[in-house]
């Protein structure tokens, strides 16, 4: 029996930290919004254990691959004795701050459980999600979503009203950030440390007024300030992608991917062939009209 999968990504339109906590993760409020980009993953049973490829080998197969996590997870939970092969077709960049691995990860816990006959509830999925990652749950689902605690308190939510007419514009720059580097590197910088809450409720707010210009100032990520003063190359693409039209343009998650939110396809377009006259074409893009803005 085999099965295959699209798995998505995200960006994250609003990443407050709100401090350390005492177990060593960091309290945050995020407002997530899913990205039409997909890797594919192909599922089939046979063989012994977890037996997993993927179509770029800079990606390692080994115990530390989430695909393999999950699916060693959830063979174990759900007392499953047969092996499982799994090919990963990775087309979301590595370390990109797009949620990729853990989109993967997800898609691997609902592939498998599809697989193998719905043998877990969805509570259960859900808290094997949670242990792999703080970004995995929100991908057991399909809509925006405003997470809490350390990311794995997931309210989806309604589609926003101020993005009917959005197109995302992607860029990553050929490297990646390490999420755990960003965080630890956090500690320098107190302020982007210890947030303030309820930056993502005004944000929520204005995106559900059906205004993106008026909504522009709520978009924030912590991680910037880590980050940019490391990378200056993503704050020269931020200022550009600005000053020729973008209503948005904010680091995702941990980075290295800046994303530009611009009114209708034909503006997305210019504004990445204007991007590319300035910066060259080594950099990669991707511009898609965001899934659920309707």
């Amino acid at each position: 029996m085999a099965l295959t999968r699209l798995s998505g990504c995200k960006v994250n339109f609003l990443l407050n930290i709100l401090g350390r906590r005492a177990d060593g993760f960091h309290e945050l409020e995020t407002v997530m919004h899913p990205v039409p980009l997909y890797d594919e993953l192909q599922f089939a049973t046979g063989g012994q254990g977890v037996q997993l490829t993927c179509s770029d080998p800079a990606l390692p197969v080994d115990g530390g691959n989430l695909v393999r996590r999950a699916a060693e997870l959830f063979l174990r939970t759900a007392g499953i004795e047969s092996g499982v092969r799994i090919h990963l077709e990775k087309r979301i960049p590595l370390a990109a701050g797009l949620g990729g691995g853990s989109g993967d990860a997800a898609t691997t816990l609902l592939g498998l459980n599809e697989l193998f006959g719905n043998s877990l509830a969805n509570a259960e999925l859900e808290r094997l999600a949670a242990s792999l990652g703080s970004d995995v749950p929100f991908f057991l689902q399909s809509k925006p979503a405003l997470a809490t605690g350390r990311g794995e308190r997931i309210q989806a939510l309604d589609d926003f009203p101020a993005l009917k007419n959005a197109f995302i514009v992607l860029i990553h720059p050929g490297f990646g950030v390490a999420t755990a580097w960003a965080y630890q590197h956090l500690a320098k910088y107190p302020v982007a440390l210890n947030g303030q809450p309820g930056r993502a409720a005004r944000l929520i707010a204005r995106l559900h007024e059906g205004n993106l210009a008026a909504a522009s100032a709520e978009f924030f990520n912590s991680l910037e300030a880590p980050v940019l003063p490391k990378y200056p190359l993503l704050v020269l693409f931020q200022e550009f992608l600005r000053a020729h039209g973008a209503s948005v343009a904010l680091m995702s998650g941990s980075g290295s991917t800046t994303f530009a939110l611009v009114e209708g396809k034909d503006s997305a377009e210019q504004l990445v062939e204007k991007f590319r006259a300035k910066f060259g074409t080594s950099n990669w893009t991707f511009v898609a009209k965001l899934t659920g803005a309707s």
